[in-house]
């Protein structure tokens, strides 16, 4: 260990634990804040800036922790020391160094950011559209056809556009997979872009406070590939033209319900009160 203060390999120790440091605080901070499953390309990139935060956070934490506790150690009092501390009047080049590098640092996230905000909302000839209208505390979901599903129903590997509509208060779609997410505005439409790459079952959630039951507001979204998307929109249509309608997945009815036309319902279903089926 350097005896005098002003030794330069203090810095050469002090810097490789600097980098020590920086290296385990990211590798934990990476594990207490897990992602969801990346199920878009913008998760991809998103992802990317988040880990790039975090190992900046890391790097600027342990700078400042290990130059304080190596100091605290290295330079404590010693037993029977009555001398006094060196005077100093402080460093221009050491301060001039921590204005500018900061500085840096913010410039370079800052076009980092708006690159990757560039990337997640771009638009790209030939769009999936489908428009989400939000109420509390449900979600419908209307494509271009006309069809109507309660649950949101996409195909893989295709840009996605989605045109957001409040019916009543402010609301925010989110998919967490999908990284995106966009507040549903009462008065104006908004719009949000992102391309699913894995297939499966996900939700999308009101991530905006919109009243009692808010906690309820979600439901399923299926990605699935291009052709049992076909299939699944034709079934729509059929259902749809002969007056009846489709509903996939588990089902709880309660009260008073009357449907008039064809109704299939598959999977699950609950149904308690009285139901009446008119054909």
């Amino acid at each position: 260990m350097p005896k005098s203060a002003s030794d330069k390999r203090h810095f050469v120790i002090v810097a490789a634990l600097i980098a020590v440091f920086t290296v385990i605080l990211y590798f934990v901070l990476d594990k207490m804040l897990p992602l969801p499953r990346q199920g878009s390309d913008e998760a991809l990139i998103i992802d990317d800036l988040i880990h790039s935060h975090l190992m900046v956070i890391a790097f600027l934490f342990s700078l400042v922790v290990v130059f304080m506790i190596y100091a605290l150690i290295v330079f404590r009092k010693r037993e029977g020391d009555e001398s006094e501390g060196e005077h100093f009047e402080g460093n221009t080049v050491l301060e001039v160094v921590w204005t500018i590098v900061p500085l840096i640092f913010v410039v370079v996230f800052a076009f980092y950011g708006i690159n990757t905000l560039a990337q997640v909302t771009h638009s790209e000839p030939n769009e999936f559209q489908v428009k989400a209208e939000g109420q509390q505390w449900s979600w419908d979901f209307v494509y271009p056809n006309g069809v109507v599903s309660p649950e949101l129903v996409l195909p893989v590997n295709r840009r996605i556009h989605v045109t957001l509509h409040s019916k009543d208060v402010l609301h925010d779609f989110w998919i967490p997979e999908m990284r995106v997410k966009q507040d549903l505005v009462p008065g104006q439409d908004t719009q949000i872009r992102f391309t699913p790459i894995l297939t499966g079952d996900f939700k999308v959630r009101c991530a905006e406070l919109c009243g009692r039951n808010h906690y309820s507001m979600e439901t399923p979204v299926h990605i699935m590939q291009q052709a049992d998307y076909d299939k699944w929109m034709s079934d729509q249509e059929v259902a749809q033209l002969s007056g009846g309608s489709t509903v996939t997945g588990t089902t709880t009815i309660t009260g008073t319900t009357t449907v008039t036309g064809t109704a299939s319902i598959s999977s699950t279903t609950n149904v308690t009160g009285t139901t009446a089926i008119t054909q």
